[in-house]
């Protein structure tokens, strides 16, 4: 071929051999992956078969393997089993484990026996970071997604879903039955055949029925009132495409780099229980005396708000508009203004308000306030359908109240959480392509997670120094 760029002939022996380094750029991020993991202490992390054996077979170091997952997880490559391909075939992880090529068995354990080390690692380089003054700005967005997990939505059982299935079981039965009747009437010789293949039937589905009241029994038995059969810490949500079996991991990005600084994985499928605890985990790894954490809606609860104000975290999370009243067409509790140097509320129809009594509701001290002229109000049936109009105030009130004032001074908060926390959550699942989870249990599913958000964060970082410069300060 002419005029050609052509390529060297294969079945040429070459006097010199390449060496492997010469492969590798110097701008190749696999050595910031031998970088960053040389430069760990593994013993300390928690790693097993950090220490050799005096005797059995030699074990690979936990850093080879180590430097296989992570590279997999920066390069979309997952699976233990893919793994072993590319260490096999890639010249980059031939350089990065010296031409090591465990099997994917070995691959596979190393992620399962070493969950906790591997978390500790993830947090590793968020201390680096911090070192690096990557976290200056001290505001962090949180939010939760939903990530499938192994079980299938035919493998959980919440009460609703066993109902309706006992019922489609004993539907079945009783067609199966009338079609018995039937056969009846039909020629001997075919209905006994008839009536055979349709009294298996019958059978399978009386078996069936068992099973699903032994399973039955266990999910009355489960705290949560769900059973999931495969993976059993899985639990069924809803999200947006409607409901999935899987995991909220919740998440706090750090607003001027989009460095994931603190995650978890939960199977609660609600986020409101989840503020206080993600913003004390994002000031920790910030290490910032104070904080500021943004929030959706579903994370506006009472109790988790006060709890960041005592932690010394600023949380700004818009509430909930939840009001019948308002529905309804009738004033809501935001129509009437409440005088805090009075302790009462001035209502539309600019009457007073007074405090009447404190109750528990819902756990929570609440005050009550009503004023005496509502029976002869004019405005009375915009405002309420019994006599007077009670308005409700938690004794700690004030917080949200403070709250509310900083978000009217912050209209954009939630333009800078949405441009914050929500491309990272775009970014894994589009790492992770259209699968699940590849573990199973909660503990093992937070490692992977770590995994990701590890890659995550690495990429991120050699993308705003340069690989140049980070090797400069991990080789330091």
């Amino acid at each position: 071929m002419k005029r050609f760029i052509e390529g060297a002939d294969r079945t040429q022996v070459s006097l010199l051999p390449d060496c492997v380094d010469d492969y590798i750029s110097e701008e190749n991020p696999v050595r910031v992956i031998e970088a960053f993991v040389d430069q760990l202490d593994l013993r300390e992390m928690g790693f097993e078969s950090a220490e050799p054996q005096a005797t059995g077979r030699p074990a690979y170091h936990p850093s080879v393997l180590l430097k296989i997952y992570i590279y997999g997880y920066l390069n979309r490559v997952q699976s233990s089993r893919r793994l072993e391909h590319e260490a096999q075939r890639n010249i980059e992880l031939m350089w990065l484990t010296g031409r090591l090529m465990p099997d994917f068995k070995t691959i596979a354990n190393f992620r399962k026996d070493n969950g906790k080390a591997i978390r500790r690692v993830c947090r590793q380089f968020i201390m680096l970071c911090r070192g690096l003054n990557l976290f200056s700005q001290a505001l962090v967005a949180i939010d939760g997604s939903k990530f499938k997990a192994v079980n299938n939505r035919d493998k959980n059982f919440t009460t609703a879903k066993m109902k309706r299935r006992m019922e489609q079981v004993n539907e079945s039965i009783e067609r199966y039955l009338r079609a018995m009747d039937t056969a009846d009437r039909a020629e001997p010789e075919v209905a006994a055949l008839k009536k055979g293949r349709l009294q298996e039937k019958i059978d399978a589905l009386k078996q069936q029925m068992e099973q699903l009241r032994a399973i039955e029994t266990q999910m009355n038995a489960s705290p949560d009132k769900q059973v999931s059969l495969t993976d059993p810490d899985a639990r069924s949500m809803m999200n947006r495409e409607g409901g999935i079996v899987g995991y909220n991991v919740q998440v706090a990005v750090d607003a001027e780099h989009h460095l994931i600084v603190a995650h978890e994985v939960t199977n609660d499928g609600l986020d409101r229980d989840q503020l206080s605890n993600m913003a004390r985990k994002a000031k920790e790894a910030v290490s910032a005396s104070e904080l500021t954490v943004v929030a959706d809606r579903g994370y506006f609860k009472s109790e988790e708000i006060l709890q960041c104000t005592r932690s010394g975290i600023t949380p700004l999370v818009p509430k909930s508009m939840t009001s019948n009243s308002h529905a309804a067409g009738r004033f809501d509790k935001q129509d009437f203004i409440y005088v805090a140097s009075d302790n009462e509320y001035r209502c539309p129809a600019g009457q007073r308000a007074i405090y009447r009594y404190t109750s528990m509701e819902d756990g929570l001290p609440t005050d009550t306030y009503w004023s005496s002229a509502c029976p002869r109000c004019a405005m009375r049936a915009q405002c309420t359908t019994g006599e007077y109009r009670r308005i409700k105030r938690w004794k700690h009130a004030a917080v949200l109240d403070a709250m509310q004032e900083r978000l009217d001074r912050k209209p954009d908060s939630m333009r800078v959480r949405r441009r914050t926390v929500e491309h990272p959550f775009g970014t894994l699942k589009f790492w992770m392509g259209a699968v699940h989870f590849l573990t199973k249990t909660l503990p093992r599913v937070s490692t992977e997670v770590s995994l990701h958000v590890l890659a995550y964060n690495l990429k991120r970082v050699m993308q705003i120094l340069g690989i140049e410069e980070m090797l400069g300060i991990l080789r330091a």
